[in-house]
């Protein structure tokens, strides 16, 4: 490194030779921080997060310690089940991820052999000179070269919230004023860096390196920590009154620690995490078949809880290849020619480059380049501006000084037409009425002005004003064929599209009549400005078009939408989308965005077509609505059958299932649902967002818990009044019973349907409910009976078996049409966004992706 250090800030403007910068990268290394890939072990011990696998844990451990080898045995086989389903289905999910994450490039424009070039940032090396623009996440530790203007937001590393302004290392300057810093983003400006460390050795890679990553919380988790929450309660409740109770009829100390743990484990669907991680692999491998990067595998659920979508229209709505169209002179003097120069001279072009190099330009520039062309370029080359004021977000503008031939200096001024002639003290008659005219044909446009500065040879910000209007530059950028079906696909998934652009009102306007969209109402920048955020939240729930928005007001107009309980994507791909990308529920980005969006977008669609996120949106329906599917199964049968259990205990002379028949039921049932992440789902159920209610899961426990314990109480007054059962036979009977009605009842839980045979299932589910309830049979009936404490059955018991299952479906299918038609008239109650830490107002520090070897 010493020998590499030894050069900087010697580099030759022309930068280094290709030959030089290979040596580096193999002596250095590439530019990157280490992500923490999916590794075996990391992976493994985050299936031990689960409150349920806990609880399994203690329970074992207790069993194995009183000598209960059976049910330690047992709850053996669910721990590794759950456990390896989990692991194999993520570790798999997460290599793919990682394989996606590598195809995103990030890539700076570097000079090396005197041209400018593209390069990946992993492949910097100390002593290339970068070249840096507005929105650029500066990715290395570099010292400025040349500066126009720069300004860095550094809050990513020193908290502060204004950009710090940058120089040339000067005699008398602070040495930090000429420092930039990986991570931190240009915020005004322009400038040529000279990098000076990379990957681990910059201040950013350190602090990365030694904090490793936490990933945020989604909604999603928070939901299944909520319910796990709900189930430890009603297990802790009910394993205590039970070995309370048994302690009191004086049974045997062990037996009764051993029933009650077992009551608790069975009252717990255990096998929710590996069902959960099924469904979430699955969907990962569905949307990468799609195109679509999710950078965590909970952020596809997130995706089905989407209500509100807020784009920008370019490249979403519109084809994004946008082409100079026309010249409008206003000014009688001026030709559409010499506008044009005008406009190409207000450009951050690199005139000094031996040929035209539009890398870096923003795309109205970069077409108007690619309209002009080298001959153009080769003419701009013989006077190029002696200086240029860059483009920033504030102003919305570029400024360049131009030198005419007869030698006067002259102000030339681009940017947004409203900016622009806001800062004209001469306005041409009819100018307002030209740029009327074109923003009503839906054409994007930007204006010029100039004003004569004799003598001057530097430029300000104070200098634009008391400008002279001399016409527009029109582009065109068609809307895309398939956007208005993409718009209403949306829009039958109850998901809203609103538009927040730098575009004019009126422009966007035209293009949502032209889309089918109906605007329910516009706010400008302007507009926003005047209102505090409590006026805000309310006008923007019934605005549609948000027009001329700065960066910090797209932020604060998502915020806003958010705290009305909306669940809140943003798609945006420019550097001015940055931060409402940070602020969305969801941030979705393309894979040729800005690499500050790309890095805070949580989907990236490899495609920009909107009709691939409505791919997202029902995939991430379809895994909640099979993770709820087996969610309300494990509660109402695992409740009313453990609620049956406790209540035998103490009524009955004897327990009416042994603590390892208890787990061997729940074992087996479990198993069966295993095929539910392969499940159809009704395209009802898909229409609209859905999320975790706490609350309806807990009634629908109560209410199906109930039915299922009344069929309990049903054979158990079968078995010994009908059938005289001793303790073995009963044990065999209920068993029997149980993991029939709780199995077969998915077919009637798994729709909202009446009667459930109107929704097919996948074969794979009804495969494995009729398997598991067969060996269900079978066990009692078996050479195994003996050892785990059955005791044959007559065969008139199959026939009332076969009887209550029809009853028990029957009345699940009028309970299930009455609960579900009264929980479609509760109103439901707007949930408070939150943060991924469950704070209700969220603002993500702006992170920088890193990149790995």
């Amino acid at each position: 490194m010493g020998e590499v250090t030894a050069d900087l800030l010697t580099t030759p403007l022309r930068g280094l030779s290709r030959e030089e910068a290979a040596r580096r990268l193999t002596r250095i290394g590439p530019n990157a921080v280490h992500r923490k890939r999916a590794t075996v072990l990391r992976v493994l011990l985050r299936q031990f997060r689960s409150p349920i696998l806990l609880l399994l844990i203690v329970t074992a451990g207790v069993s194995f310690v009183v000598g209960d080898s059976t049910n330690s045995l047992i709850i053996g086989v669910i721990l590794v089940a759950s456990i390896g389903l989990g692991f194999a289905n993520e570790f798999r999910a997460e290599r793919a991820a990682d394989a996606l994450h590598d195809s995103v490039r990030h890539h700076v424009t570097v000079l090396r052999d005197g041209r400018a070039l593209p390069v990946d940032v992993v492949d910097l090396v100390p002593g290339d000179l970068v070249r840096l623009s507005v929105g650029t996440v500066v990715p290395a530790d570099m010292t400025v070269r040349e500066e126009r203007d720069l300004r860095c937001d550094e809050a990513i590393l020193t908290g502060e919230s204004e950009p710090a302004r940058k120089s040339t290392p000067r005699d008398g300057h602070d040495p930090a004023d000429s420092i930039l810093q990986m991570g931190t983003i240009v915020h005004t400006g322009s400038g040529l860096g000279e990098v000076t460390a990379t990957g681990t050795r910059t201040a950013f890679g350190r602090i990365a390196e030694g904090l490793g990553e936490s990933a945020p919380v989604t909604e999603f988790q928070r939901g299944l920590s909520r319910f796990s929450v709900l189930l430890l309660e009603v297990a802790l409740v009910l394993t205590t009154l039970i070995f309370v109770a048994n302690l009191l009829l004086q049974r045997p100390l062990i037996d009764s620690l051993l029933f009650s743990l077992a009551i608790a484990v069975g009252i717990t669907p255990q096998l929710l995490p590996a069902v959960v991680s099924t469904s979430l692999a699955a969907g990962t491998r569905a949307l990468a078949r799609r195109k679509v990067l999710v950078k965590r595998l909970v952020c596809i659920e997130d995706l089905g809880d989407l209500d509100l979508l807020v784009t920008d229209k370019t490249g979403t709505l519109t084809q994004g290849r946008i082409a100079f169209d026309r010249a409008v002179p206003v000014e009688g003097d001026t030709d559409d020619t010499e506008l044009i120069h005008l406009g190409l001279m207000a450009s951050e072009v690199g005139f000094t480059d031996a040929a035209l190099d539009v890398t870096g330009l923003n795309s109205l520039d970069t077409a108007l380049w690619e309209h002009a062309g080298s001959g153009a370029f080769a003419s701009a080359r013989q006077a190029p501006p002696l200086a240029v004021l860059p483009f920033d977000h504030e102003r919305r503008m570029t400024s360049a000084l131009v030198q005419h031939p007869g030698g006067e200096s002259v102000l030339v001024v681009k940017g947004a037409p409203e900016d622009v002639m806001a800062r004209c003290s001469d306005l041409a008659a009819g100018s307002l009425t030209t740029l009327d005219s074109l923003y009503r044909d839906g054409e994007r446009v930007l204006a010029v002005a100039t004003r004569p500065v004799p003598g001057a040879t530097t430029l300000t910000r104070d200098a634009e004003r008391d400008l002279r209007l001399i016409g527009f530059l029109v582009f065109a950028d068609p809307i895309k064929a398939d956007a208005a079906a993409s718009v209403d696909r949306l829009a039958r998934l109850g998901v809203a599209v609103k538009i927040a652009t730098g575009d004019s009102a009126v422009v966007t306007e035209k293009l949502c009549a032209d889309l089918g969209i109906v605007s329910e109402g516009t706010l400008s920048g302007t507009d926003l400005d005047r209102l505090d955020d409590t006026e805000l939240a309310a006008a923007a729930r019934t605005t549609t078009i948000f027009a001329r928005v700065s960066p910090e007001q797209k932020a604060r107009i998502i915020r806003m939408l958010r705290t009305k309980g909306h669940s809140v994507a943003f798609l945006g791909d420019g550097v001015n989308d940055a931060l409402a990308l940070h602020q969305a529920d969801i941030g979705v980005s393309v894979d040729s965005a800005a690499d500050v969006a790309k890095d805070a977008a949580d989907v990236i669609l490899l495609d920009k077509d909107l009709g691939v996120l409505s791919d997202g949106v029902l995939e991430g329906r379809r895994i909640f609505a099979n993770t709820m599917k087996y969610v309300l199964m494990g509660t109402s049968s695992n409740f009313g059958n453990m609620f049956s259990a406790s209540i035998a205990s103490v009524a009955l002379s004897f327990l009416p299932m042994l603590p390892g028949q208890i787990l061997l039921n729940n074992l087996l049932y479990d198993t069966g649902q295993m095929a539910i992440p392969t499940d159809r789902v009704d395209p009802e159920q898909l229409e609209r967002p859905s999320h975790w209610d706490i609350s309806f899961i807990r009634r629908f426990m109560l209410v199906f818990g109930s039915i299922s314990s009344i069929f309990d109480f049903a054979t158990f007054a079968l078995m010994l009044v009908v059938f005289n059962a001793a303790a073995g036979e009963f044990r065999a009977g209920w068993f029997i019973e149980s993991i029939a009605t709780q199995t077969l009842i998915v077919f009637a839980i798994r729709t909202r349907r009446v009667p459930f045979f109107r929704s097919r299932p996948s074969l794979a589910l009804v495969g494995s409910a009729l398997g598991v309830v067969a060996v269900g049979i079978w066990l009692p009936l078996s050479p195994l009976s003996g050892l785990l404490g059955f005791t044959p059955i007559p065969a008139s018991f199959f026939l009332a078996l076969v009887g209550t299952i029809v009853v028990y479906l029957v009345i699940v299918e009028f309970a299930k049409k009455a609960f579900f038609s009264h929980a479609a008239r509760t109103p439901g109650r707007a949930r408070p966004r939150r943060d991924r830490t469950g704070h209700q107002v969220r603002r993500r520090s702006a992170r920088f992706t890193e990149k790995t070897s």
